[in-house]
């Protein structure tokens, strides 16, 4: 039997559903939020309360049921922390699966119960990939935001892993951009919003370390602060937008990156909006 809201723990008690919550910075907001005193709908391959593969149709659908009979018909949060690296050798067609439409499928399919939740807040995880990664495909990105997956499947794997990796994460982007100001988000009283997360110490950029294409690349990488990022940080930031004093951040993409995208791209944002004369 699920728990209704009062039996998971009162008026103070908000229920979230994240998502790749066994590991990185998911398993770090899923401890941040716990020990704030929240209750946690973990999804994941393994090691949650919710084991799916968010790379398949079904999968989604099958999260969607699941935290559907576990939060007694409302959540106040969700996190979308699932998310698999752009590596030599993965196909990249996984990639626009798991990143992408594991993202935005969950967030539209636990959507009604967010707007049945109290002060409801969704927060996706996007990348400073996003302006740091040059040539991005961008008809991948439109092609990932035209919601069809298998064409999207197909181009990505004729892009390849690496440029996938950042077309995910600007598509994600872009969808919390769009659809965050909309009826169905701000209208209906639920904030959403990206975190753009740069070079932080998870299991995902270790694997990237140990890759010998990829391996370098990162050692290279610049970051003004001196240090890769905590999962800590990152969760940090998401505890805050999921929280009260951030109900009128709406369709943000807030980037955590120890200054990564304020050094290579320092006059890019904001972009100057000229009306024709």
């Amino acid at each position: 039997m699920s728990a209704t809201r009062e039996e998971s723990g009162g008026a103070g008690v908000r229920t979230v559903a994240v998502t790749g919550s066994a590991s990185g910075i998911g398993a770090a907001t899923r401890e941040r939020l716990v020990a704030d005193g929240h209750r946690v709908i973990g999804i994941d391959l393994r090691d949650a309360d919710v084991t799916v593969d968010l790379g398949t149709v079904d999968g989604r659908r099958g999260a969607i049921a699941e935290v559907e009979s576990r939060c007694g018909g409302a959540i106040d949060g969700l996190v979308t922390c699932a998310g698999i690296g752009g590596f030599p050798g993965r196909p990249a067609s996984l990639l626009a699966s798991v990143n992408y439409f594991g993202t935005v499928e969950l967030m539209a399919g636990l959507r009604p119960l967010l707007a049945a939740g109290r002060n409801p807040a969704a927060v996706a995880i996007s990348s400073n990939s996003v302006t740091c990664q040059p040539n991005v495909p961008l008809a991948l990105v439109d092609t990932l935001l035209g919601g069809d997956e298998p064409a999207a499947r197909l181009l990505a794997d004729e892009v390849g892993p690496i440029n996938t990796y950042p077309a995910t994460k600007i598509a994600i982007a872009r969808w919390v951009r769009h659809e965050g100001p909309g009826p169905e988000w701000a209208g209906a009283g639920i904030t959403l919003n990206a975190v753009a997360p740069g070079f932080t110490e998870t299991a995902l950029t270790a694997e990237g370390r140990a890759d010998p294409t990829i391996g370098p690349l990162l050692e290279q990488f610049p970051i003004p602060v001196g240090r890769p990022g905590r999962p800590e940080e990152i969760a940090a930031l998401i505890a805050f937008l999921l929280g009260p004093d951030a109900r009128f951040i709406c369709g943000s993409l807030i980037f955590v990156d120890g200054g990564t995208d304020a050094l290579l791209r320092p006059d890019d944002i904001p972009p100057p909006w000229i009306l024709p004369s």
